[in-house]
């Protein structure tokens, strides 16, 4: 697919989504660094990009309220052209609440994260991708799903969802060549994280195949991989970025 618009990722102004908009924006795509309340982190994305010779800006919207996404796909197409691909990374926060004690409304704020915003997101940039031929909508996953943490139910139904909605979705626009595919990551250290160290990691690591924690920039590199013409074939997958851990 060649490169004729532009490239959204929501949630850009750290941690994953940073690097995918990093990563993005090496492979030649304008890239729309979209965040919600972290001004300075997205204005150092996209600093970081602009000093690699790369193209980018930032953008202010709540990307789980229909209003602003809309506005916010008129706005990425004014400055940087019409959206291509969409990387869907926003999420909010992930307590751990007992099944037994969790509400309606806990599904639903996961819902809104995983369900919701991907769906206000496709819905304001299919005619872009539509007008240029084809596109790419990329969902970020996690393996939570498959090993089930405890403690996480809400997450994980909502997450469960997410594989439904891009399964669907990639039959069903397919016919306009867009591809809609997930990455999921495993336990990913970024800043959120804090330090890690062998007390916080042992464990975890004693089950990966490759005996090691992944980093961002793999990831972002599998991102970049769906999002380019090399996976111009590949569509409704689901690839897992952990090192092994969930092999069955």
């Amino acid at each position: 697919m060649t490169i004729t618009g532009s490239a959204l990722v929501t949630g850009a102004s750290r941690g994953l989504g940073a690097h995918i908009c990093r990563r993005l924006a090496a492979d030649g795509w304008p890239v729309a660094v979209n965040y919600r309340s972290d001004p300075d982190g997205a204005a150092q994305v996209v600093a970081g990009i602009t000093a690699e010779g790369g193209r980018a800006a930032a953008f202010r919207a709540d990307v789980t309220d229909e209003d602003e996404v809309r506005d916010l796909a008129a706005a990425v197409e004014a400055e940087l052209g019409p959206v291509q691909a969409v990387v869907a990374n926003a999420t909010g926060p992930q307590p751990k609440i007992a099944a037994d004690e969790v509400t309606w409304e806990q599904h639903l704020d996961q819902l809104v994260f995983f369900v919701k915003s991907p769906t206000l997101l496709m819905r304001a940039t299919l005619p872009h991708m539509r007008r240029l031929g084809g596109g790419r909508f990329v969902h970020i996953g996690t393996d939570s799903f498959e090993r089930a943490l405890p403690g996480a139910s809400a997450y994980n139904a909502a997450k469960g969802a997410q594989i439904g909605l891009a399964r669907t979705w990639a039959r069903e626009l397919g016919r306009y060549g867009v591809t809609v595919n997930i990455v999921a990551p495993g336990w990913i250290p970024v800043e959120r994280h804090g330090t890690i160290t062998a007390e916080n990691s042992g464990d975890y690591l004693a089950d990966i195949p490759l005996r090691r924690m992944g980093t961002p920039e793999e990831v972002a590199d599998v991102v970049a991989f769906v999002a380019s013409d090399a996976a111009r074939f590949v569509t409704g997958e689901r690839i897992t970025v952990n090192g092994g851990h969930t092999i069955d």
